[in-house]
Order: structure tokens, then C-alpha cells, then sequence
């Protein structure tokens, strides 16, 4: 039979080489970044400050490029690109008619129209609708 060797415990000096090999790793890959800014895709809630307060802001200059990437992504998608970007998109991508609508071609339009019947039922449940309501 084999007989198991119990494994010694790490002491203090190891477990700080295996600390320090771990922090270099994360180092070497790591990147810095100094320039920050909100995204763009993503809605911008605004929270104003309470009204009595009185810290006042200098007006700083606001870069267009940010601003110009803000608008873009408010914009509706048929806006922003010249194709359909997802499946869901290609439906109602194209909204416009295909002909223009005329109110007096008979082919195309067809408005509702009463019967001697529907007008004695459309007057009949109005009658009802009142009866039932001065009850």
C-alpha cells in the first residue's frame, strides 16, 4: 500500500512569492485608462441639485464629438443606418407607402357605410345605454 504524504503547510514567504507572482501577471495586462466619458448607447438620466443649494458650476466647453455622439445614438434606427441591423429590424424598416393615398379612388378606399339595419340597432342601443343610466 501507498502511503499518502500529508502536504506541509505554505508558510508566510511562499504564500508572499505566490502573491507577488499573481500581482505581476495582473500588471503586465492591465491597462490605465485617464479619459473618461458617458456612453453614448445607454440612457442619460439627469438629476438636478436641491434648490437651495449654493454651489455654483463654471461652464466648461463641451466637446463636439462627444455631443455629435450623443444625438447619433437619440436618433431612430432607420436614422443612424442605411440597412436593417437585426431581423426584428427588416420589419416596418420600410414605412413609406408605396403609392400615395387618395380618399376619392373607389379601387383603394373603402369608408364604412350604414345600413337601414345597423342604423335602427346603432339607435336602438344608444336608446338602451340611456335607459340604463338614468336607472
Amino acid at each position: 500500500m501507498a502511503k499518502h504524504r500529508e502536504k506541509e503547510p505554505l508558510d508566510i514567504v511562499h504564500q508572499n512569492a505566490i502573491r507577488v507572482e499573481t500581482i505581476m501577471k495582473e500588471l503586465r495586462h492591465q491597462k490605465l485608462y485617464t479619459q473618461f466619458n458617458i456612453n453614448p448607447f445607454k440612457k442619460l438620466h439627469i438629476w438636478t441639485d436641491k434648490p437651495m443649494s449654493k454651489v455654483t458650476y463654471e461652464k466648461e466647453q463641451e466637446d463636439p464629438a462627444f455631443i455629435q455622439a450623443i444625438q447619433k445614438a437619440s436618433l431612430e434606427p432607420t436614422k443612424k443606418y442605411s440597412h436593417p441591423q437585426t431581423e426584428a429590424q427588416e420589419i416596418g424598416w420600410l414605412s413609406t407607402p408605396l403609392i400615395a393615398t387618395d380618399r376619392c379612388d373607389r379601387r383603394l378606399n373603402f369608408p364604412r357605410q350604414n345600413s337601414e339595419i345597423t342604423k335602427y340597432m346603432d339607435a336602438a342601443w344608444r336608446l338602451k345605454e340611456q335607459t340604463q343610466n338614468m336607472r
